[in-house]
C-alpha cells in the first residue's frame, strides 16, 4: 500500500462509519418507538474526536450507545510496542456499538469496526457478537447466518476462521465460559486493504439485518422479576469482560480517548450475587451449559 492509498482509506472509513452510525441509530429509534439518541460530539486534546450517541430509558432499549471516532497523534512508548504497527504515531477510526435491552428475552449485542494506521503498517479489525440472557437457538442461528453470508461473499474460509476467533476472544477465563453465543471477530487479516475495506462495509451493513429481527420478535415477551434479576447477574459478566479483557476499552483509555464514550458499553443496572448458580434443569442453567463451549450456530436446525 502506498501512503496515498492509506490516506484515502482513512477518509473513506471515517465517512462510512458516520453514515453507518446514522443508519443504525435511525433503525434503533424505530425499534424502540419512544426514546431518541442524544448526540455528544467531543474533541480529543491529542488529536481527533468523535460523535457519541446514547439512548437511555427507552421502551425497548434500556441503554444503547452507537459511537464513531477518529483519533490520531502519538502513543505512549510502552503501549505503542504492544500494538501490531511500528513507532508511536497513529491514526484510528471506527464505529462501536453496544445495546442493552430492557426485556431479558432480548439479547445484548455488540459490534465494532475500525481501521488503524501505526507507523508503516495499517490494518482493519472488528466484528459482532450476541449475548443472550435466555437462549433461543433460532436467534443465535439467525445472527450467525447473516454474518456468515457477509463473509461468504468475500471468502468461504472467512466465517469459520472469524467465528473461531470470536469464540476464543470473548471468553472469560476466570469464569470458564464465553460471554455469549459469539459471532465473528477479526484483527489484521494480512491481505489487501481495499478488499478488506469492502468486507468491513458489508459486515457493518449486515448488523441491522442480523439483530433487529431478533429484537422485534422478543421485545414484547412477558418476563418475571426473577428473570430480570438473572439478566442483571449476567450483565455482571459483561462488565467483567469489558473491564478485564476488552482490547477496545484498553486502547481507548491508553490513547486518552473520551472516558464517557469508552465506558458507554457498560449496562445501566447490574448485580453480583456471591457464588450464585442457577438451579439445575432451569432455562438459566441451560444457558450456562451452552456457554461452556462453542457451537456451530450457522448449521443449527430445529430438528437437530
Amino acid at each position: 500500500m502506498t501512503k496515498v492509498d492509506v490516506e484515502s482509506l482513512k477518509e473513506r472509513m471515517a465517512a462510512f462509519t458516520q453514515s453507518l452510525q446514522d443508519e443504525i441509530c435511525q433503525a434503533l429509534e424505530t425499534l424502540d418507538g419512544s426514546a431518541r439518541f442524544r448526540e455528544d460530539p467531543w474533541q480529543r486534546p491529542g488529536g481527533g474526536g468523535g460523535r457519541t450517541r446514547v439512548l437511555e430509558d427507552g421502551a425497548v432499549l434500556e441503554k444503547a450507545g452507537v459511537n464513531t471516532s477518529v483519533v490520531f497523534g502519538e502513543l505512549e512508548d510502552q503501549f505503542a510496542k504492544k500494538l501490531q504497527g511500528e513507532g508511536r504515531s497513529f491514526w484510528a477510526g471506527g464505529i462501536s456499538l453496544v445495546l442493552h435491552p430492557r426485556n431479558p428475552h432480548v439479547p445484548t449485542v455488540h459490534a465494532n469496526y475500525r481501521f488503524i494506521h501505526q507507523g508503516g503498517k495499517a490494518w482493519f479489525g472488528g466484528g459482532a457478537d450476541l449475548t443472550p440472557y435466555y437462549l433461543y437457538e433460532e436467534d443465535a442461528a439467525h445472527f450467525h447466518r447473516v454474518h456468515k453470508a457477509a463473509c461468504d461473499k468475500h471468502d468461504p474460509a472467512w466465517y469459520p476462521r472469524f467465528k473461531a476467533a470470536c469464540d476464543q476472544y470473548f471468553f472469560l477465563r476466570h469464569r470458564d465460559e464465553t460471554r455469549g453465543v459469539g459471532g465473528v471477530f477479526f484483527e489484521n487479516m494480512g491481505g489487501e486493504l481495499e478488499r478488506e475495506f469492502d468486507f468491513v462495509r458489508d459486515c457493518g451493513r449486515a448488523f441491522v439485518d442480523a439483530y433487529l429481527p431478533i429484537a422485534h420478535k422478543r421485545k414484547d415477551t412477558p418476563y418475571t422479576p426473577e428473570q430480570r434479576v438473572w439478566q442483571e447477574v449476567r450483565r455482571g459478566r459483561y462488565v467483567e469482560f469489558n473491564l478485564v479483557y476488552d482490547r477496545g476499552t484498553v486502547f481507548g483509555l491508553e490513547t486518552r480517548g473520551r472516558t464517557e464514550s469508552i465506558l458507554m458499553s457498560l449496562p445501566p443496572q447490574t448485580r453480583w450475587r456471591y457464588d450464585f448458580h442457577p438451579e439445575p434443569g432451569t432455562w438459566e442453567a441451560r444457558l450456562v451449559d451452552v456457554l461452556r463451549g462453542p457451537r456451530d450456530w450457522a448449521a443449527w436446525t430445529k430438528e437437530g
